[in-house]
C-alpha cells in the first residue's frame, strides 16, 4: 500500500517580522522587569517624566518593592527533637555557587527596572498590545545605559489610528511605534541626570 503524497496547504503563511536592530557599540545596562502591582501603582501616581503623542514615561528613583513575607514554617516536620546536625558533604566550588545570589534575584546588579502598560481601551487586539510591549522593552533595553537608574513604566496613553494601521501587527505599526519610543527615550535621557 502506497501513502498519498503530502499536499501543501493553499493558505499563505503569515510573514515573520524581521528582527529589530539594536544600536551597536553601546553597552546596555541590565534591565529588570517590574512585576508587582505595588510598583506599578507607585509609578503611575507620579507625574509623567516625559511624553510623546502615544506614550508617556514615569520614573521613580529607587528599588522595586520586595514581596511580603508569609508565616514562617517549621524547619523540621517530625515531632522528634533534632539530636545532631550533620556537616555538609560536598565542599566543591560548585557547592559554593549555590550560596551565591540567584541570577533572577530582583535586586541583583540591575540598576533599571521597566514595566509596560498597554490598556485594552487603546489597543483592542492582543496582537497589537504584544507588539507594543515588545517595542517598549526593546527600545528601552537598547538605551538603558543612558537612562537614570530606578523604576520606569512606559504607558500607552492614546491608541494608534486603526484606519492607518489596518493590520493588528503590521511592520508599519511596529516602525512608527519604535521611532516614537526612541524619541521618547531621548527625551527621558535629556530630562534625567544620565550621561546624555
Amino acid at each position: 500500500m502506497h501513502a498519498a503524497p503530502r499536499v501543501e496547504s493553499a493558505s499563505p503563511s503569515k510573514p515573520k517580522l524581521p528582527p529589530c536592530d539594536v544600536s551597536a557599540g553601546i553597552a546596555a545596562a541590565p534591565l529588570g522587569r517590574l512585576v508587582r502591582s505595588t510598583d506599578f501603582q507607585r509609578l503611575l501616581q507620579t507625574r509623567s517624566f516625559s511624553r510623546s503623542a502615544h506614550f508617556v514615561a514615569h520614573h521613580v528613583p529607587g528599588l522595586p518593592s520586595l514581596p511580603a513575607r508569609g508565616r514562617t514554617r517549621r524547619r523540621h516536620l517530625s515531632t522528634a527533637s533534632a539530636s545532631e546536625v550533620h556537616p555538609a558533604v560536598d565542599t566543591s566550588p560548585a557547592a559554593e555557587l549555590d550560596s551565591a545570589p540567584a541570577a533572577n534575584d530582583p535586586l541583583a546588579p540591575t540598576r533599571i527596572w521597566l514595566g509596560a502598560v498597554v490598556p485594552k481601551r487603546h489597543a483592542k487586539r492582543a496582537v497589537t498590545r504584544t507588539l507594543l510591549k515588545r517595542q517598549i522593552r526593546s527600545v528601552f533595553a537598547a538605551g538603558s545605559a543612558e537612562l537614570p537608574s530606578g523604576l520606569w513604566v512606559v504607558r500607552l496613553r492614546a491608541g494608534f489610528d486603526r484606519t492607518l494601521f489596518v493590520s493588528a501587527a503590521s511592520i508599519a505599526l511596529r516602525d512608527v511605534a519604535r521611532d516614537e519610543l526612541q524619541q521618547l527615550l531621548q527625551r527621558c535621557c535629556r530630562a534625567g541626570v544620565g550621561p546624555c
